[in-house]
């Protein structure tokens, strides 16, 4: 391998433009070498706007190109699977999107292809790199509010139009299933990072009308292996925004959004600590690094399909019993 990680995208979409593409040219030891879209005009314009040396309208041309040394997957849950045993195959180390595939039975199979290659495999949930989150996970490292005792999450947002181009995450061809994959899944991974893996859960969903197939509501119960209970309930067909989580331990509390730019706050018997915490411009870039330097032998990646694999089973149970798909 290369002194620099020599990437290639597979699906230089929306996501690449400002969130990871740049990330893979700024993290130290990393450049972006060549990109792939299935419309060269826009492969091209993509690889014109962002300075990058090649570009294909075929994902087979990317993966066998001897100057890519690691695959990143940007396309729909759909194809994560297909071009991660394609990536695997070729010996390449794969960094796919979020959620991981459409279900963990495909989680399954792209772990043990990677495995039998001997390459690793990285999943974008980015927010356990993010230095808000590395402070919630500070405070919780050294006892700012105690022992955790249990952790509650609101998720809901105005209803989603119907199924489109534009709205293909309902799709459940497309996505896997409802927004709750594509959304909840943020927050799911993120508290498998703060408080550890969950290894009891169980869900309802439901779809209240929404003018899409999957479910637009899911509820759940968990407890993690910690012994720390957890609720939550997502809602993709409610009145108004908003999106909280809280941690409560025997002498305080944690609170943070897992999207929108608010401060985390640190409240105990002594008074209320809010911080505001500003994302990096290119909010993929401290999980890149921390893959990056795995990579190269120095560090170690924080998000990987080993703990991704986790958020997917989560999400299975939470929506066993919804028929309507």
């Amino acid at each position: 391998m290369s002194k620099n990680i020599r990437w290639g995208i597979i699906g230089c979409g929306d996501v690449t433009e400002v969130k990871s593409g740049p990330a893979l040219q700024k993290a130290g030891g990393s450049q972006l070498a060549a990109v792939m879209r299935r419309s060269g005009e826009l492969a091209a314009d993509y690889a014109r706007r962002h300075g990058v040396p090649r570009w294909y309208d075929g994902a087979a041309g990317l993966i066998a190109d001897t100057g890519v040394d690691a695959v990143y997957i940007a396309t729909p849950p759909s194809t994560h699977m297909e071009y991660t045993l394609a990536a695997a195959q070729a010996g390449k180390p794969v960094y796919v999107e979020k959620p991981m595939g459409l279900n963990t039975a495909e989680c399954e199979a792209m772990i043990a292809a990677c495995g039998q290659a001997g390459v690793p495999l990285y999943v974008a949930y980015y927010r356990r790199g993010l230095p808000r989150f590395r402070k919630v996970k500070e405070w919780l490292d050294t006892g700012a509010i105690g022992e955790p005792r249990f952790v509650r999450t609101l998720h809901m947002t105005k209803p989603l139009a119907a199924v489109s181009e534009e709205n293909w995450r309902v799709d459940p061809e497309i996505s896997g299933g409802g927004l709750l994959l594509d959304v909840g899944s943020h927050t799911l991974d993120l508290l498998d990072f703060l408080l550890g893996p969950i290894e009891d859960v169980n869900g309802h969903a439901s779809n209240f009308g929404s003018p899409y197939k999957p479910e637009d509501t899911v509820s759940g119960r968990y407890r993690f292996e910690t012994g720390v209970h957890g609720t939550g309930i997502w809602c993709f067909n409610a009145f108004t925004n908003e999106d909280v989580t809280e941690i409560i331990g025997s002498h305080g509390s944690i609170t943070f959004s897992t999207f929108a730019e608010q401060p985390v706050i640190l409240r105990t018997e002594d008074g209320e600590y809010p911080e505001f915490i500003a994302h990096p411009p290119h909010i993929q870039q401290p999980l890149i690094q921390s893959i990056v330097d795995e990579l190269l032998g120095c560090g170690t990646a924080l998000s990987t399909g080993d703990t991704a694999i986790r958020t997917s089973r989560v999400m299975d149970e939470l929506v066993r019993n919804y028929n309507g798909r």
